[in-house]
């Protein structure tokens, strides 16, 4: 499979949709307006205490709905009443993502995951496989890419990456291992998606001489784009339109 024959290569992505305070952050109202642009899509994925797969960013609930709690812990009946950044709309379920944009445009999926079962990902991709538009994965969960490899082989995937530092969740032995993208041996991806504060990168570089498409995120402006355009073969992007 070539990501760079793909929508990857030739799509810009908004990122979490074309959103402002009207049409907020991974919502169908932010959906459409990238749609009508004729950008691709980033969004959320997580799944929920009962199993329903839902497009939101954040663990907690508090910063986009101002309700506290996590998004882990709520059920499907509860979406409709919390109403993201003071507005009527809502948390989307991906299914009702997938029925909205219907193939109008392709969707980079971020799994958001921590877990190492495979159910999540189980679930996500029995979701998509009754899907018609072009799609792909991504995480920086590299085993949510090994099952993904797995379990549906075909579908374009992608490891996001960082550099990570002291503040981040991982081990010291961990941060080595995934600043030097030594997981790209378990996810395999068909890309790779980038911080673009730290690039240029040896070890992006190298990945990319190897022929792995490389997006970069999150392109906030014209001078970051002018910044950036030559080290990477496509961006992700917010705050303006690219």
């Amino acid at each position: 499979m070539n990501a760079h024959s793909s929508w990857l290569a030739k799509s810009k992505i908004a990122h979490r949709g074309l959103h402002d305070e009207h049409a907020p952050e991974n919502t169908l109202a932010a959906f459409e307006k990238a749609i009508q642009k004729g950008y691709a899509i980033e969004l959320d994925a997580r799944q929920i205490s009962d199993d329903t797969i839902v497009v939101y960013h954040d663990k907690s609930l508090c910063r986009l709905t101002g309700c506290d709690g996590y998004t882990a812990g709520l059920e499907k009946t509860a979406l409709d009443d919390l109403k993201i950044c003071n507005t009527n709309h809502t948390i989307p379920t991906l299914q009702q993502v997938l029925d909205f944009v219907d193939g109008r445009t392709p969707l980079l999926i971020e799994i958001k995951n921590d877990t190492m079962d495979g159910k999540f990902e189980k679930d996500l991709l029995a979701l998509l496989g009754n899907y018609k538009g072009d799609f792909a994965v991504q995480s920086f969960n590299p085993y949510s890419l090994e099952f993904c490899k797995k379990l549906a082989p075909q579908i374009l995937r992608g490891q996001l990456a960082t550099k990570f530092d002291r503040t981040d969740k991982h081990t010291k032995q961990e941060r080595k291992k995934l600043n030097k993208l030594k997981m790209l041996k378990i996810s395999e991806p068909h890309f790779l998606a980038y911080d673009v504060r730290f690039l240029p990168n040896k070890f992006v570089t190298k990945a990319r001489k190897k022929g792995t498409l490389l997006l970069g995120w999150t392109i906030g402006s014209t001078q970051d784009y002018e910044r950036a355009k030559d080290l990477v073969d496509n961006i992700i992007f917010e705050g303006y339109e690219a």
